[in-house]
């Protein structure tokens, strides 16, 4: 039975670097079968071992030896008869001799089964290598069949020969090449991929050098990443001969210009590496992008080996999580190595500043309106405008920034917004806006005292009415200060702080921005403007509110933005997961299963997860109408960029899908059973629904 993250459109791969035998073919079989073994008792769908793995790399002229020629064949489909009915796809590298020629090989086998067999294209014959010596070189070579010895005696199966080869199971297709076939311009995985394949495996014999793991792992990334696929790279190691090279071992597993696994290099014993391969994820990709489609098209024709299928669990919620061999960031749009984040948060900032530097370039402008209400975005909209007043050698008293304390407002969020306003230098204004909505309240005869939708979005009008007017009579834009988090919850008044003249935040979620304001107060420490760093880093503590609702007695804040919408990192993780990856719900929740273990349980990310898919339909209409602002990452909601549609379209299939789970943990819960228990709970919450 296929591990059950199948359904999830994951496929489980292994890189595998065997301890080998130069010559020994008997004792490299028994290695082989070994390997096979682990990969089947780990569910693994594809087993990838190293280049010439059955006789060794480096046997020299051994390979023309008459001996171990005659053993090599039989010997292969003897390894295919050992893989069980639910065991891998395995791909080994061997020797083959066809129309007396020898070729340097990748056999791939299944249960008792030769699928195919790719030779390699390019054999280098420079510095250590001098393959050509041994091996012939294919070009490209048409898939024909071809006879193997199947066993001692005259016995005989066919396969498939040839360097167009690809090789398809449960619907995932896969292909081969080997070692140098990487390191040249032009690789075969390219035109594997555009045919198609979705993972391509390479086996190796790579001797190292210094500095040449760390290129070697560059390049498998970057392949990966070109031709949008899954790459597993398995390279010989112990026990080939050092009589003038190393063989580490490596084993790397990459996908889409990520590294997802490597293993253990120096090892005596060998080494391996197992990843689960999203290749939902990049064929949804492949299928989105289509400059990756009009290479296909191009593509020469490839002769497809069926692979068969293997059957796939699926039993209502299955613990995939619990069973995925891959990390899942919480935050996805957080780096999580403190260094490239920060390198990373410096280069948003940079691409925030120069966007609007542009804007204002271009319509001569040399001032700038910005609200400020002491917390996190427009904090950071402030502070990325006087990185660009800065970048242009403009004055920051042309920043005019403005708080108009309102109803909620609190001493905090006031306090710090002065401060940081007087340290920037910027010209700074206060308005406060209670006269003016109380009278706006009466001219519509508006209860004050009914703290009501109308109630918050008059104070959010109100501000945004005099930040315009005030860009008016100043001949300034207002900048915008709403953020990605937002425009998908719809977490904004409409035409209130919805609106702007451009919008630095615009595609910066909302667990970004407190990283953003950390770079800046790191940059304050390091040039002395402690008071400066100390501002921005309790601004960052601040509770996340729009201060519409008067505090508590206290003088807190009493309207707490998540205690109403929801956690923004559930929100992001959804919003990541559905706009950069186009995931369905039910993959949506399983990863969030796994990236929130033990720190939110299934209904409360379900219910989280269906408030997000219900407001991020219905609140495409203010999304369809933003103010331009600069795109900074993968992810963004512009109407005219990357997020396309109708304000009217329905939500019911998605919402339908969250809701059949939400039922079936209920049934679980009215059984006693945990998410990993009974197989029949699926069954009893589809008689939920017919009685309902």
């Amino acid at each position: 039975m296929v591990s059950n993250i199948s359904r999830y459109g994951y496929t489980r791969v292994m890189a595998a670097s065997i301890p080998v035998v130069p010559g020994d073919i008997e004792r490299n079989c028994e290695n082989i079968v070994e390997a096979i073994r682990k990969a089947t008792a780990e569910n693994v769908d594809l087993l990838v071992l190293p280049e010439l793995a059955l006789t060794g790399y480096t046997c020299g002229d051994l390979f023309f030896d008459s001996l171990l020629q005659d053993k090599i064949e039989s010997t292969i489909y003897a390894i295919a008869q050992q893989i069980p009915g639910d065991g891998p796809l395995v791909v080994l590298g061997s020797p083959f001799t066809l129309d007396d020629k020898l070729f340097n090989c990748a056999f791939v086998l299944g249960p008792h089964v030769i699928y195919g067999i790719v030779p390699k294209r390019h054999l280098p014959n420079y510095n250590e290598f001098y393959e050509r010596r041994w091996f012939s070189e294919p070009g490209t070579v048409p898939a024909r069949k071809v006879s193997l010895k199947a066993m001692e005696g005259d016995i005989y199966t066919t396969t498939s020969f040839g360097t167009d080869i690809l090789f398809r199971r449960n619907e995932v297709m896969f292909g081969v090449e080997i070692c140098e076939d990487l390191w040249v311009p032009a690789p075969p995985s390219a035109g594997l991929a555009a045919a198609g394949a979705v993972v391509i495996a390479n086996l190796s014999a790579t001797p190292e050098s210094i500095g040449k793991y760390s290129y070697l792992k560059n390049l498998v990334c970057q392949q990966s990443a070109r031709c949008r696929c899954g790459y597993v790279y398995a390279s010989a190691g112990s026990g080939e001969s050092s009589t003038d090279l190393v063989f580490s071992g490596n084993a790397l597993i990459a996908e889409d210009g990520t590294m997802l696994a490597e293993g253990k290099r120096f090892s005596l014993d060998g080494t391996y590496c197992i990843a689960d391969i999203d290749t939902g994820r990049l064929r949804a990709d492949r299928l989105r992008f289509n400059t990756f489609n009009e290479d296909r098209n191009e593509a020469a024709p490839f002769y497809i080996v069926n692979c068969g299928t293997r059957n796939v669990e699926s039993d209502g919620i299955v613990p995939a999580d619990k069973d995925l061999r891959r990390q899942v960031p919480a935050s996805p749009f957080v780096p999580s190595d403190k260094a490239n984040r920060r390198e990373t948060c410096a280069e948003i900032i940079e691409i925030q500043a120069w966007g609007l530097a542009q804007r204002l370039r271009k319509i001569g402008c040399r001032k700038a309106v910005v609200g400020i209400s002491g917390g996190l975005d427009s904090t950071l909209a402030l502070l990325v405008t006087a990185k660009t007043f800065h970048l242009l050698g403009l004055d920051p008293k042309g920043i005019i920034g403005i708080t108009m304390p309102g109803f909620g407002t609190t001493t905090r969020t006031r306090t710090n917004a002065h401060d940081l306003m007087e340290e920037l230098g910027v010209t700074v204004l206060e308005i406060p806006i209670g006269a003016a909505v109380e009278q706006h309240f009466r001219d519509i005869d508006q209860n004050p005292s009914v703290h009501d939708a109308t109630y918050e979005n008059s104070q959010a009008r109100e501000r945004t009415q005099i930040l315009m007017d005030m860009a008016n009579k100043e001949n300034a834009i207002v900048i915008g200060t709403g953020d990605l988090s937002e425009l998908a919850l719809g977490w904004c008044t409409y035409n209130g702080d919805h609106m702007s003249m451009y919008a630095v935040n615009a595609s910066i979620p909302k667990t970004l921005v407190s990283y953003l304001i950390e770079t800046f107060a790191i940059e304050a420490e390091e040039r002395g403007d402690n008071r400066i760093a100390e501002t921005l880093r309790d601004i960052i503590d601040t509770p996340i509110s729009p201060e519409l609702i008067p505090a508590n007695e206290d003088g807190t804040i009493s309207q707490k933005t998540e205690d109403l919408v929801g956690p923004y990192e559930l929100h992001d993780f959804f919003l990541f997961h559905l706009l950069r990856n186009r995931f369905e719900p039910a993959k949506i929740f399983m990863l969030s299963r796994k990236a929130f273990a033990g720190k939110y349980d299934d209904k409360v990310i379900l219910h989280w997860l269906e408030t997000f898919y219900r407001r991020f339909f219905s609140q495409q209409f203010k999304r369809s109408c933003l103010p331009d602002g600069p795109k900074v990452g993968s992810v963004c909601l512009s109407p005219r960029g990357d997020w396309r549609m109708p304000s009217d379209i329905s939500s019911r299939m998605w919402l339908k899908e969250i809701e059949k789970f939400k039922e079936e943990i209920s049934c679980r819960e009215t059984k006693g059973v945990s998410s990993e228990g009974d197989k029949n709970v699926k069954s009893h919450a589809n008689e939920c629904r017919k009685n309902s």
